[in-house]
C-alpha cells in the first residue's frame, strides 16, 4: 500500500485545519510553564474559553499552576478573578508571585447558585482577563452558561475561564476546551492534559517544586 502523500504547504499553513500528527492553532495564552505549554494547542490557556482543572483535594499545586498567568494579566492592568476559593488567599504570597493585588479580585459567595452567577458575570466583564472558580458541580447546562460568557467578554479575545473542579468530575460529561488533572509529587505536581480541543491527551508535564 503506497505511503500517504503529504499535505500541500498553504493547506498546513490555514488555521482552520487540524493535522494529527501537530497542535492545532488556537488562540491561547501562555500557562508560565515551558514543558506543559508544549503539550497544549496554542501553547497555553485557551482564550475564550474553559479550562477544567481536576483536583484530589485542595492545595495539590493549582495556585502554582495558575499563578504565572494571574501576575502576567494583573500586570498588564487586567482584573483576575478568585471565586469561592477554599482557602482566604494569602496576599504576600501572591504579591511575591507577581500578581498586581490592585488588579486581583476575590469574591466569597454564599452558596452554589451566587458562585455560578458570579463566575458568570467577571466572566463577561470587558476588563477582566481570567476567572478562576471553585466549582463543586456543574452540569453541561451551566457549563455551556460560563463557556457562553467567556467568549461574550468583549475584550476582542475573550477571557480564559479556570474552573477547579472535585475528583468525581473527571467522569462526568464537560464542554471545556481544556481539562487538566493535578496530581500531587514531591518532585513538583505532575499535570495531566485529560481533554485538549485540537491537541493530543494523555501526556503529562511536572511542575517545578
Amino acid at each position: 500500500m503506497p505511503s500517504p502523500r503529504p499535505l500541500p504547504e498553504h493547506l498546513l499553513q490555514r488555521a482552520d485545519l487540524w493535522v494529527g500528527s501537530r497542535l492545532a492553532a488556537v488562540a491561547a495564552e501562555a500557562t508560565g510553564h515551558a514543558a506543559l505549554d508544549r503539550l497544549l494547542p496554542g501553547g497555553g490557556w485557551p482564550l475564550g474559553a474553559l479550562s477544567e482543572l481536576i483536583l484530589p483535594r485542595p492545595g495539590v499545586g493549582e495556585m502554582q499552576l495558575m499563578l504565572p498567568l494571574l501576575a502576567r494579566l494583573s500586570q498588564a492592568g487586567r482584573r483576575v478573578a478568585l471565586v469561592a476559593p477554599p482557602h482566604i488567599p494569602y496576599a504576600p504570597a501572591l504579591l511575591a508571585a507577581g500578581v498586581d493585588l490592585r488588579h486581583c479580585w476575590v469574591a466569597e459567595p454564599d452558596n452554589a447558585a451566587d458562585c455560578i452567577w458570579t463566575i458568570e458575570q467577571m466572566l463577561r466583564c470587558p476588563g477582566v482577563g481570567a476567572v478562576a472558580g471553585w466549582l463543586g458541580s456543574a452540569d453541561e447546562r451551566v457549563q455551556r452558561r460560563l463557556q457562553l460568557a467567556a467568549e461574550d467578554n468583549g475584550n476582542g479575545s475573550g477571557a480564559i475561564g479556570l474552573l477547579l473542579r472535585p475528583p468525581q468530575a473527571r467522569s462526568q460529561p464537560s464542554v471545556a476546551a481544556l481539562r487538566l488533572a493535578l496530581k500531587p509529587d514531591p518532585r513538583g505536581a505532575l499535570v495531566e492534559v485529560l481533554k485538549a480541543r485540537g491537541g493530543r491527551v494523555g501526556q503529562s508535564a511536572r511542575l517545578a517544586a
